[in-house]
């Protein structure tokens, strides 16, 4: 059985993933600080796990290097559970929602089947990589705080114009010497999206700005109101524990 797209098993997996983080808070909740990040860092290491089966398994490591958001998520997460950083953890706020759009929006990832690695290393760091940043912030792991919505949105633009470049360097590469894959189609990698739209939403995006990089930035307003939100909402919170 595949996976599928909004079909009755991509529904469950999305439920079972929202369980997932519930029953994990609850789990934690009342742990020690040390038993917390200890548990917290053991699951964030599934990401990595998932970066080094994918560079491994497809004998293809340039189509799988981790530049993908959630891969960046994957490689930081571990560091922002142990440190306990400020600035990360508001980072890992945002970035939490695109392993989330991953788990929602998952055309790439629609034929893996159920019983399989392929499926266990995209779902399960994907499950945590959203879930663990909303469970460190409700642990007091860091403090939310609208001071770093500059350095939020910096580091993410930066990731992504680098993350093109890297698009450029190697596509050009791949043609020059007539790389293939295994369809026998010249290999081109699209990390970060910023090459072409590969899922509904994205499309949209280059309905309107139909260029290479820049209809991802039609992205920034949206992340900016999802900002503004949460560190609203986080304000009101505070206000009536007051």
């Amino acid at each position: 059985m595949t996976w599928g797209n909004f079909t009755s098993p991509h529904i469950l997996s999305l439920i079972i993933a929202f369980f997932l983080n519930i029953g994990l808070y609850f789990f934690i909740r009342f742990k020690s600080k040390q038993f917390q990040t200890v548990i917290l860092t053991s699951l964030s290491f599934l990401g990595l796990l998932a970066i080094i089966y994918n560079l491994v398994m497809w004998n293809s490591p340039l189509e799988y290097l981790p530049l993908h958001l959630c891969s960046l998520n994957a490689i930081i997460l571990p560091f922002a559970i142990i440190s306990k950083n400020d600035k990360l953890g508001n980072l890992l706020i945002l970035w939490s929602l695109g392993a989330l759009v991953a788990l929602v929006i998952n055309n790439a990832a629609a034929d893996f089947k159920l019983i399989s690695f392929t499926f266990f290393f995209y779902y399960f760091p994907h499950v945590f990589e959203c879930g663990i940043p909303l469970i460190m912030l409700k642990l007091g792991f860091f403090n939310l705080d609208k001071k770093y919505i500059k350095s939020t949105l910096l580091i993410t633009l930066i990731s992504y114009t680098l993350i093109h470049f890297v698009n450029i360097g190697l596509n050009e590469y791949f043609i020059k010497y007539n790389l293939l894959d295994y369809k026998g189609d010249i290999i081109q990698v699209n990390y970060m999206f910023s090459y072409y739209p590969d899922n509904p939403l994205l499309k949209l995006f280059y309905k309107v700005i139909p260029y290479r990089y820049w209809y991802m930035l039609l992205a920034v307003p949206i992340i900016i109101l999802y900002l503004l939100l949460i560190y609203y909402l986080s304000y009101l919170i505070k206000k009536i524990k007051m």
